[in-house]
């Protein structure tokens, strides 16, 4: 699924009511009706009472044209409209005469703090005073009226995003958003449902098809990607019958210090899990018992360290090399990861954890980092890489820039987590809050690694191993829940993950809480 900027958005909405021979009104109510639908469905004319607040631009007259759909079938609406301007749109202007020809109960017309109605918590708000064009923040009594709505208990739905965010920029002002019970949002999802600072305002929602200009969607370069599991799907490399375990790689895993070799001992696991004929664990020398107990279908190679990484030699030419995990940074570690970088620079990467503070700490390392490597930070190891953001979209423009520069795939960690590889990005669908535990970051890198053994491209790696890994989460959580969860649980159901792949699809009702 393609996630659309507000001017690719607004741009199809011309061309479809250019190539469809209609006006704008009728698009607008032709989304309506998509709401209308909606709500009937799960309301089959109960009379609870509907408060529908209005602004006066375009989503104003999504929700005047709603407030009328609703006023036909018999439902118990009041329409209000924020009269902060006189500056109306037309297609809020010939909405606003269609209601007043169907009811005598006309528009409210709110111009300040007196004019907030009681709401009663089983009553429905419905949001529309401010579109996907919002270029600045809602003021005055306007953000105390955004402010009052919230205090209610009323459930809250939002018409194609809450009121007081935009579609692509970052928050204007936090305490003048709609938080939204759910928010239903025409024909694609909007880039800020996913993101931290952003998110949280729109914990659920669901897509309306509209019908916007099908060849001008398809066509369109997005601004980003969703992965939902019809993608996923299409990842996957069906095994030949007659293979053996040399055709799925030989994957190295090279990390571990005193004291943190549990780390080592996730990713090897989980390497294997995902699918690597075989793995390789490089070590301190006093966690190679460790690494035989835990793991015995992993072989490990000893350093001559007894306590940290300060020399890396193997005598095998690994298919794919993750390192970092446990392994601390020490000056030796520095210098034996800046030979192995320069001695397996064909071979693919995933750098993660103490490699990548290391790559923070010392440009030359940075400079030696091999292309198309695949480096997994968390936030504060992105902080330590790219340096401060302001807020959420300059972190991705930052990580895009540092994606370029040094011809790296970035897998920024997170609720959605984001997948960059040079001006393109790709969101996941998967994981939930309890993966928010000790150790999943460890799984992530293996089963990646996993998957480059496999020969899937770096990128092909990235977007399917934070799939797999989100959806091996979902499964154990919805087991034993989210504070029961453990990344070791992570690796036992990745087998369950693949299997869902081929269950019955269904597209999903987003929780970008998720």
């Amino acid at each position: 699924m393609k996630i659309f900027s507000s001017e690719q958005l607004y741009y199809a909405d011309e061309l479809t009511c250019k190539n469809q021979g209609i006006t704008s009104v009728d698009l607008m109510e032709r989304a309506a009706t998509q709401i209308f639908n909606w709500l009937h469905q799960r309301m089959q004319g109960a009379q609870v009472p509907i408060h529908i607040f209005c602004g006066i631009g375009n989503n104003g007259g999504d929700g005047l044209a709603l407030g009328r759909l609703l006023i036909e079938d018999g439902y118990n609406v009041t329409i209000y409209v924020a009269n902060f301007t006189d500056k109306r749109s037309q297609c809020f202007l010939i909405n606003y005469d269609r209601v007043k020809s169907v009811t005598k109960k006309w528009p409210i017309l709110m111009t300040s703090e007196i004019d907030f109605p009681e709401i009663h918590p089983d009553d429905i708000i419905v949001d529309c005073l401010f579109g996907i064009g919002l270029n600045r923040p809602p003021e005055g009594w306007v953000k105390k009226l955004i402010q009052y709505l919230n205090e209610q208990r009323a459930f809250r739905l939002s018409v194609d995003i809450p009121s007081g965010m935009a579609a692509n920029e970052p928050l204007l002002d936090a305490e003048a958003v709609i938080y939204a019970n759910h928010t239903l949002t025409f024909q694609a999802p909007k880039l800020t449902f996913f993101l931290p600072e952003t998110g949280r305002f729109v914990p659920y929602f669901e897509v309306l098809d509209i019908g916007l200009d099908a060849e001008y969607l398809y066509a369109t370069t997005p601004l980003a990607q969703l992965i939902y599991k019809p993608h996923a799907k299409q990842f996957y490399k069906q095994r030949e019958k007659f293979s053996h375990k040399g055709a799925y790689g030989h994957a190295l895993i090279v990390g571990g210090s005193k004291g943190k070799m549990g780390a080592v001992v996730l990713s090897s696991k989980a390497t294997l899990r995902v699918g690597a004929g075989l793995v390789s664990a490089f070590v301190p020398e006093g966690g190679n018992t460790i690494l035989q107990i835990s793991v015995p279908e992993v072989m490990t190679v000893s350093d001559t360290s007894q306590d940290f990484i300060a020399s890396i030699k193997i005598d095998f030419q690994p298919s794919a090399i993750a390192v970092g995990m446990g392994m601390g940074q020490n000056i030796e570690t520095k210098n034996a990861l800046k030979k192995l970088f320069s001695e397996k620079k064909e071979v693919p990467f995933v750098i993660d954890a103490d490699a990548i503070n290391c790559l923070s700490n010392d440009k030359n390392l940075l400079k030696a980092l091999p292309k198309n490597s695949i480096i997994t930070p968390h936030e504060g190891e992105l902080q330590r890489l790219i340096g401060n953001w302001k807020n959420d979209f300059e972190k991705i423009e930052k990580a895009k820039s540092f994606s370029k520069k040094h011809e790296v795939i970035v897998i920024i960690k997170g609720a959605n987590t984001l997948v960059i590889n040079s001006d393109n990005l790709y969101v996941n669908t998967t994981g939930n809050p309890g993966m928010a535990t000790a150790g999943s970051g460890d799984v992530l890198s293996g089963m990646i690694a996993g998957l480059l053994s496999q020969r899937y491209n770096p990128l092909v790696a990235s977007v399917f191993g934070v799939y797999l890994h989100g959806s091996a989460g979902n499964i154990v959580a919805n087991e034993i829940g989210f504070e029961a969860l453990a990344a070791s649980d992570i690796i036992d159901a990745i087998g369950d993950a693949f299997l869902e792949l081929f269950q019955k699809e269904e597209l999903p009702q987003q929780e970008s809480e998720s």
